[in-house]
């Protein structure tokens, strides 16, 4: 049933898809914008989505007829035009500062819970039993959740200079990942 080894493949893959790492600039963005970031609902949001495509991901998709190279491109240009706006510091994505979303989307999704975390989600299913998969969903979400929750620590560590190079840096970053999910799936 649980397999110790199954647990740390399925951890490190979803750890690798989500980057929760690599959002840091963007957690601080919208943690700017807003005022803070929610990371209870946040977390909470992604681990539903996740759970929830975990089983029901498949039938989503055919109920739409929608591919998995088809998702990949929505997500492809979404993570492009995140990236946009991280590299020229500008607002694509319009935010109604009354609805304090930005813990919802885009940090739960399309970051966190993006077209390549659901569709690892798919492809970690038919490969390890559903428990250790799982596990590792939640092993992620409480490293996610520590790095939401910490996110006005990191800021004040990195500073203006710290966060702009770092904004800049996985703008970049994003693009190429876009650009490569883009190639991959057209």
């Amino acid at each position: 049933m649980f397999s110790l080894k199954e647990i740390f493949s399925v951890t490190l893959t979803l750890f690798a898809v989500i980057d929760i790492l690599g959002s840091i600039p963007i957690i601080i963005q919208i943690r700017q914008r807003e005022g803070k970031v929610h990371s209870e609902k946040a977390t909470l949001v992604a681990g539903a989505l996740m759970v929830v495509f975990l089983f029901l991901g498949q039938s989503i998709l055919s109920l739409f007829g929608v591919d998995f190279q088809s998702f990949a491109l929505a997500g492809a240009i979404i993570i492009f035009l995140i990236g946009m706006e991280m590299i020229l510091g500008i607002e694509l994505f319009r935010n109604d500062p009354l609805a304090a979303s930005g813990s919802i989307v885009p940090l739960a999704f399309p970051l966190i819970v993006g077209a390549g975390t659901m569709t690892t989600l798919l492809s970690l299913r038919a490969a390890y039993s559903l428990p250790n998969v799982l596990v590792g969903i939640v092993l992620n979400l409480v490293f996610v959740y520590a790095v939401l929750k910490s996110s006005a620590w990191i800021e004040r560590k990195l500073g203006k200079a710290g966060e702009d190079i770092l904004r800049r840096v996985f703008g970049v970053i994003l693009l190429a990942i876009a650009i490569k999910l883009f190639k991959a799936n057209f």
